[in-house]
């Protein structure tokens, strides 16, 4: 099965805006552009993913794949959208995930092939980090808060949950950096 992994990204103005207390806006940007060349880095690695689709608002500098225009009509909305328009099975997956390696989207893979649709959480089991579908028009998108309770609770839909560092540990406050930097990461 060849898969397609859809990858959003918020405009450039409004990434990482969690840690503005402790970056300046051009850190933001680099660690943004950091996290998202591993992401990339890692799908490439992965022989089942046949393609790697952008939905943002304008795609980084130097961005050679396909891209989707983000409407800023909602997250949830513009992956429907997106997602009309795809090849499916679909990994819609989140850029901020500074230990993603190919081996944990393989084994997010392996999981959506036997059950249908896999979700990797948040590291506190609160959001949804990546979602893997084998038959993606059957589960609607329900990111936000408490998405992971929310994609998990969808009645009539098969799902298993990955829990792999990788997958779990995203970007998003001070915490997060640390704790991402004490697994190894290096910070741009």
């Amino acid at each position: 099965m060849i898969w397609t992994a859809l990858v959003p990204l918020k405009s450039e103005a409004a990434r990482k805006s969690r840690l503005a207390m402790r970056l300046a806006p051009a850190e933001r940007i680099a660690l943004s552009h950091a996290l998202l060349g591993r992401l990339t880095t890692a799908l490439r690695a992965v022989p089942r993913i046949g393609s790697i689709v952008l939905l943002t608002d304008a795609p980084p500098t130097g961005w050679n794949e396909r891209w989707i225009l983000d409407r800023d009509r909602g997250l949830n909305a513009e992956l429907e959208e997106a997602r009309s328009v795809l090849e499916t099975p679909l990994v819609v997956i989140h850029p901020d995930l500074p230990l993603v390696e190919p081996d944990d989207l393989e084994f997010l893979i392996d999981a959506a092939e036997e059950i249908g649709c896999a979700i990797a959480p948040d590291r506190h089991g609160e959001g949804t980090n990546a979602l893997a579908m084998a038959r993606p028009a059957s589960l609607a998108f329900q990111f936000g808060t408490d998405s992971f309770a929310r994609h998990c609770g969808t009645p009539g839909v098969a799902i298993t949950s990955v829990r792999r560092l990788g997958l779990s540990l995203d970007c998003d406050t001070p915490g997060d950096l640390d704790r991402a930097i004490a697994e190894g990461f290096v910070a741009p």
